[in-house]
């Protein structure tokens, strides 16, 4: 951050601001994570950039969710889900789709849940995903609880599961932790229902986030 200050590179700026937000929401400092990530959505929307913005939105949604504020997070959640489609990044919409399945599953919406997760897993599939096709599987999981099918949920779980601990990240505790609350086993061969196919689909962007989140 210092030196694109001292080079003065605005987008370097942005970058390494929406970075060191992402790094305090996961250590647990929302309010600073909040203001970093303003300040660099204020420089993306400065310098134009639709692809920053949307990014910002997301991590920012994240942050909101963190803090208890639901409908502030949907507001930036829907507003990268939208940028991200109109820049045609693939990557981008699972990413958003699923954080809005999440903040479904927390205002106790498992039907709008499983819409955007079922959403998102249809993309990260097409796009071999791997960490996106598994928080998908975790959020129609976490869905199917909150419906009362603990068959179901545990199909999607063990699969997120298996694929958390193939790419070997944090988030695979996690969703062991929950199979082993609820007592959940995964008896049936069967794959999760196919994800419907999405249309004009663009090649994506992919960009480096925290898998563990």
């Amino acid at each position: 951050m210092a030196l694109f200050r001292d080079l003065g590179n605005q987008l370097g700026q942005a970058e390494a601001l929406n970075d060191i937000g992402v790094v305090q929401q996961e250590t647990g400092d929302h309010p600073a994570a909040a203001v970093s990530l303003r300040q660099a959505l204020a420089l993306f929307r400065h310098l134009g950039s639709l692809g920053g913005q949307a990014r910002a939105f997301n991590d920012l949604g994240v942050v909101q969710q963190e803090a208890g504020g639901y409908r502030a997070a949907a507001a930036s959640h829907q507003r990268a889900l939208v940028l991200f489609r109109d820049l045609g990044v693939q990557l981008g919409q699972a990413e958003a789709l699923n954080r809005l399945g999440e903040l479904a599953c927390r205002t106790s919406a498992p039907d709008q849940a499983r819409e955007r997760h079922t959403q998102a897993l249809a993309i990260a599939r097409d796009l071999g995903a791997l960490p996106e096709e598994a928080r998908a599987l975790e959020g129609l999981g976490r869905a199917c609880l909150q419906d009362g099918n603990p068959g179901e949920a545990a199909v999607h779980l063990t699969q997120a599961l298996k694929i958390y601990q193939r790419v070997g990240v944090p988030a695979a505790r996690r969703v062991q932790q929950t199979l082993e609350k609820h007592r959940l086993t995964s008896t049936t061969p069967e794959a999760s229902p196919a994800a419907p196919t999405s249309e004009g689909h663009q090649p994506a962007h992919v960009r480096r986030t925290p898998e563990s989140r």
